[in-house]
């Protein structure tokens, strides 16, 4: 535990879970996406979608999505700063299954990149947990540098990778293996203790058997 897990964290109210956690759950995801928002489809559950218009969820979320922190005077504004920059979004419930009650499902598009989809929960305190990427399992918080690649599911690839970010001194502090069948498609999720380098990423992408590369970095 944590002070934050006694008195939450500085923000902008009312609530940690549905306010700030709102915040950063769409600051994380814009950061995972990598490019311009255009357009985002927001779809809440449990209590985000019961009590979340009440607690500014809907507005909270939707400033993380635009850059904002979860102390930002502007988060109340959120819809009409985005409407002046041209990012359309809707907002409607969702049947996600059985998951934390403070659970959102997010789809970000742009039309020069692939569409990312995210589930991520608010936990408390501020604190959160992404839940999955592109429809497979992940687990983690957000709070490191963290590399998520998308491979083929064959020997060889989990070590080309470490050994890379090993060679540029990047120490690895968790990984995470995941993968929907034997011989398919896998996921490492690295959160590192450094930010890696762009030209790790530009190498890693154009890697033999890497479908796909997600970064999460903690730098503006």
């Amino acid at each position: 535990m944590n002070i934050f897990d006694i008195v939450g964290p500085v923000m902008v109210g009312p609530s940690s879970s549905h306010t700030a956690g709102a915040v950063k759950i769409g600051l994380i995801s814009r950061k995972l996406f990598g490019n311009k928002i255009q357009k985002a489809k927001i779809e809440f559950s449990g209590s985000f979608l019961a009590t979340g218009k009440g607690h500014g969820t809907d507005k909270a979320l939707v400033a993380g999505l635009l850059g904002m922190a979860v102390d930002d005077e502007d988060i109340p504004k959120s819809f009409e700063i985005a409407k002046e920059k041209g990012v359309e979004f809707t907002i409607q419930g969702a049947d996600l299954g059985d998951v934390h009650p403070n659970t959102v499902r997010i789809t970000l598009e742009n039309d020069n990149a692939k569409p990312l989809e995210i589930v991520a929960s608010s936990i408390g305190g501020g604190r959160i947990q992404v839940n999955e990427l592109d429809k497979i399992m992940v687990n983690f918080c957000g709070d490191a540098p963290t590399l998520i690649v998308h491979n083929v599911d064959k020997p060889g690839h989990v070590a080309e990778v470490t050994s890379l970010l090993a060679h540029e001194k990047v120490n690895l502090s968790t990984m995470q293996l995941y993968r929907k069948e034997r011989g398919g498609n896998a996921v490492m999720v690295i959160e590192c203790d450094e930010e890696i380098p762009d030209h790790v990423l530009q190498f890693l992408c154009h890697m033999n058997g890497i479908l796909k590369v997600t970064y999460l970095s903690l730098e503006e």
